[in-house]
């Protein structure tokens, strides 16, 4: 477990003893990649065993935090850096069960948007929070990562309600104020999850998984309890679980011993990338040096 800000309670960890981390989305991913087809409506399942894998939520993530490094270390716009680091992790990582069109889009020259109202949009976003130091830089970030491929007025929503909720975990926000933000800029979370879970099946739209994985994050009482609502939901669980983990992860922080179980899953790659991400942004304030165009000497 490297490069990890032990920083708990005090610094927005609501969870005693966990680990203030970035790494939720990545959680949750993983947690969930053995579910994604197989429709799980439960609680109650193996959270991390042989069965699990990173998939493309985690391999989007880190592009997108690569990107992002990259920006704020002056290289260049952040909407053009987003699309270089997604064809290149694409190329890298090119069998982790990406969506037919993306995939399409990310090994071919083409650099324009398509439309896509997809959930991708929101499961790879989270690090938008994470490095910015206002609500209105979250959604900015984010809508200048989603608009090159997910510019449908739904892609760009979901994923940004999912930045600025990672924003107001991390900075402190309670429970109801995060919930109040959320019905009053982007849906209004009015159901339950044992009310939805009977019929709620497989769907990769925003408008279909975002709610539902806020829904999650709303009733959790625990990092733990964040995933396992949203796997149990039995839909797109890897990236319900992606969702959920990011907002989850930045208000309750992350157990110790769920970071070292799902980095066992991660390459060396994925690992030094995660270094140079929570050395960056996982204390909350993104790292002065970076912000002024140059590197803290562990980015």
């Amino acid at each position: 477990m490297t490069g990890t800000t032990k920083e708990c309670i005090s610094a927005g960890c609501r969870e005693p003893g966990n680990v203030r981390s970035l790494l939720g989305a990545i959680v949750g991913d993983v947690v969930g990649s053995r579910w994604e087809f197989g429709g799980c409506k439960t609680k109650e399942f193996p959270f991390l065993d042989c069965y699990c894998e990173a998939t493309d939520d985690t391999v989007m993530t880190l592009a997108i935090g690569d990107a992002l490094i990259g920006h704020l270390s002056g290289v260049g716009d952040l909407s053009e850096l987003a699309i270089d680091k997604m064809k290149e992790w694409v190329r890298i990582y090119p069998n982790v069960a990406y969506g037919g069109e993306f995939l399409r889009w990310a090994l071919s020259d083409v650099r324009t948007p398509y439309n896509s109202w997809g959930n991708g949009s929101a499961m790879r976003v989270s690090l938008c929070g994470w490095a910015a130091n206002s609500l209105e830089e979250a959604a900015a970030y984010s809508d200048a990562v989603t608009r090159v491929t997910h510019n449908h007025p739904e892609g760009m929503a979901g994923a940004r309600i999912v930045a600025e909720c990672v924003f107001l975990s991390k900075t402190g926000a309670s429970m109801s104020a995060i919930r109040d933000y959320v019905n009053a800029n982007y849906r209004k979370i009015d159901f339950t999850v044992d009310e939805i879970r009977p019929d709620y099946d497989y769907d990769i739209s925003c408008q279909g998984t975002v709610p539902q994985a806020l829904a999650c994050f709303f009733e959790s009482t625990s990092f733990e309890d964040a995933i396992r609502n949203a796997i149990s939901l039995g839909g797109d669980s890897d990236t319900l679980g992606a969702i959920c983990g990011a907002v989850a992860s930045a208000y309750w922080g992350i157990p110790e011993g769920i970071i070292a179980a799902t980095q066992i899953f991660l390459d060396d790659r994925c690992k030094a990338m995660i270094e140079k991400l929570e050395a960056c942004f996982a204390t909350g304030n993104v790292c002065c040096q970076v912000r002024q165009g140059g590197s803290c000497g562990r980015c």
